[in-house]
């Protein structure tokens, strides 16, 4: 066994294909750095094609805020009328309180302009909804069997439905936003919690977060970019992290705004508060999922009554039924 194997290695046939074979082996090894072309060449493509790709997203930024602006004066100019009717009438004293404008910044509608908005709508919808429900009723003749204080009644609900549509539409939106908002704010603070660590100022942290959460939350990213440009702008950095937290009107935004507040005043790490409050809002997330979990099954209860044990029973008794059927015993 032993000398056929030398024998075969000791083979001037083997001997050439191995050494073909490191010929080969050595000549690929040699071109590589060839057809790998020049890597300094390769690496200031990238890098330019990078620099095009920040050019582009700077053009469409600039695009879009002047689109924004033009927008703006022409929301400005159709606001004009409704301005000047909520002034003449003095809604803003009637109809509007910190609560609301609270509210209207929780859904994401700041400024004057969606207030007037809201004030407009909110006098002139319970008069359509008057005025439709009176033609729908006592000129095309709805509810013509109903007596005349029952039709009356109708008018004024639908009256009464055009007054508060405006606060149902902003509630609904409010609670969509911080739910979102919610949802979202546990990576944010891991995110934000890296960037701290590695040395990162807060306004640029916040810049870096807003725009790695931005495809998970839209309305998170935002709050984030004008609480950094509140940073940068007001006087005190204080009520730059209250109102992020009057915006959200979530609590572990609150205790988040809090706890760097505290870091700015006393000079406190912000990291270890950052970890704790991240892992509170992960543990509130997840008690939140099983909270849903637990709630399914008594959720589930009625659908299956009325929908699964018809259908079962109708598959199981169902052939027996027509053996029956068709041996006439019944």
């Amino acid at each position: 066994m032993v000398d056929q194997i030398v024998k075969g290695i000791l083979d001037p046939g083997f001997l050439i294909a191995l050494l073909v074979g490191i010929a080969v082996f050595a000549t690929f090894f040699t071109a590589m750095p060839a057809l790998s072309g020049n890597q300094l060449k390769t690496r200031m493509k990238s890098v330019a094609l990078e620099r095009e790709e920040l050019r582009a997203k700077q053009r469409a930024r600039l695009a879009s805020e002047a689109d924004r602006r033009r927008k703006g004066l022409r929301e400005q100019e159709a606001a004009g009328g409704m301005r000047s009717i909520v002034e003449r009438l003095d809604l803003k004293r009637a109809l509007a309180d910190e609560n609301t404008v609270s509210k209207l910044r929780m859904a994401g509608f700041r400024g004057q302009n969606p207030l007037t908005r809201f004030l407009f709508f909110r006098l002139v919808l319970p008069v359509v909804g008057l005025v439709l429900a009176v033609i729908y009723i006592f000129v095309l003749g709805g509810l013509a069997e109903q007596p005349f204080f029952v039709k009356l009644f109708v008018c004024i609900l639908f009256a009464y439905a055009g007054f508060y549509a405006p606060v149902i539409y902003v509630s609904n939106r409010a609670s969509k936003r911080k739910q979102s908002i919610q949802m979202a704010w546990p990576d944010a603070l891991d995110l934000m919690l890296i960037c701290v660590e590695s040395g990162i100022s807060i306004e640029a942290a916040f810049r870096r977060v807003a725009e790695e959460i931005g495809n998970q939350s839209v309305e998170l990213a935002e709050e984030l970019v004008l609480t950094n440009a509140e940073l940068s702008f007001l006087q005190e950095r204080r009520q730059a992290y209250e109102n992020l937290a009057i915006r959200t009107g979530l609590e572990s935004v609150k205790s988040v705004a809090q706890a760097l507040i505290q870091a700015e005043r006393y000079g406190t790490p912000v990291g270890h508060a950052l970890r704790v409050l991240s892992s509170e809002s992960r543990d509130a997330r997840m008690n939140a999922a099983e909270k849903k979990a637990a709630a399914l099954p008594p959720k589930l209860t009625v659908p299956m009554i009325l929908f699964f044990l018809p259908v079962l029973f109708a598959v199981i008794l169902g052939p027996a039924g027509i053996q029956v059927s068709e041996r006439g015993i019944f």
